[in-house]
């Protein structure tokens, strides 16, 4: 009888030896937990395509991020509700503006203790849905929407938010937000690149999260799903205008081109685990075809395992809880 020559299942065969085997490893620290705040609520309002996830009134959102901050995750990225809309998204850079108000109350509530990131995109802001101003014939306007960029991103910074995360996906964002954020003196503020978001079926959640009022849709300027090399390019790009750190959104349909932007970058990348994937994982669930728990640890697992150094997540805090319990 021949035996076999290698037996790799040794290094699985306890406990204990598998998790000194692990080749990755998941921590509180490298999760971020995604928020939302809307605007004149005194109570938290659910949102229906994913359970568990609320829009935040200002005191629910203290209590929450005091939560986060406890758990030891790493921070949270903040999306505002606003009650009024308009065409150039006015309410963004509006200092009495939801977020901006959301991010100074955050701000206070939880100091250096989590790293307070804002997203900074117009598409929450104006009456059209679009992440940027609008030309007559119903384009976006990439340089009129820069402008305002400059604008939101300054007063996120006198806000206090530590970290910027640019999700519009305009040419040249980077850049612009860089220049006009050092010249006031925010040469400490940190930028989030959103560079290989693409546009796709799986932000349907979100939309209703943020209320949003897009008709039509953004592939004039996310990138299409059959482009992996495009989502390398963009990231050198954002890292050559200033980015401290790059996204791939979202991550598990995508998790080829984050492996390919962690090997052509020297900054941080990130993987953003967007709504649509939530609510899939959450449905399957909760008709018990799949054990939820498994999955979504499995699922941010293998983001890591695919080069992702933090990751935007709805389970950050539920995550944290689970991995600090088994220390």
């Amino acid at each position: 009888m021949s035996f076999p020559e290698h037996r790799p299942r040794r290094l699985r065969r306890t406990p204990a030896v598998r998790r000194l085997a692990r080749e990755t490893h998941l921590v509180p620290s490298q999760l971020v937990l995604p928020m939302f705040v809307r605007e004149g609520i005194t109570e938290p309002s659910p949102i229906g395509s994913m359970p568990g996830i609320v829009q935040h009134s200002l005191d629910s959102l203290r209590r929450s991020v005091a939560e986060a901050a406890e758990q030891r995750i790493g921070g949270v990225m903040l999306f505002g509700v606003p009650e009024t809309r308009d065409a150039v998204g006015s309410g963004a850079d509006d200092p009495n503006g939801i977020l901006n108000l959301a991010t100074e109350a955050v701000v206070a509530e939880v100091g250096d203790a989590l790293v307070v990131q804002t997203d900074l995109c117009l598409d929450e802001f104006t009456d059209h849905g679009h992440c940027g101003v609008l030309r007559e014939d119903g384009a976006v306007d990439n340089d009129a929407t820069l402008e305002r960029y400059t604008a939101m991103g300054l007063a996120q910074a006198r806000a206090g938010s530590a970290m910027l995360g640019l999700s519009g996906m305009m040419d040249g964002q980077v850049g612009a937000v860089r220049e006009a954020l050092d010249a006031e003196g925010f040469t400490d503020t940190l930028i989030l690149a959103y560079s290989a978001k693409y546009a796709g079926a799986f932000y349907g959640p979100f939309r209703e999260a943020v209320d949003s009022q897009l008709k039509g849709d953004r592939r004039s300027y996310q990138l299409d799903p059959g482009n992996g090399r495009e989502g390398v390019r963009e990231a050198l790009l954002d890292v050559e205008e200033g980015a401290d750190v790059v996204m791939v959104k979202p991550a598990l349909p995508y998790l080829d081109v984050l492996a390919d932007v962690k090997a052509s970058v020297d900054v941080p990348v990130w993987a953003y685990q967007v709504s649509g994937e939530y609510a899939m994982v959450e449905a399957a669930a909760a008709h018990g075809w799949i054990d939820r728990r498994g999955a979504i640890m499995e699922s941010l697992l293998g983001i890591r395992r695919a080069g992702a150094d933090a990751i935007l997540t709805y389970w950050a805090v539920e995550a944290a809880r689970w991995l600090r319990a088994e220390l």
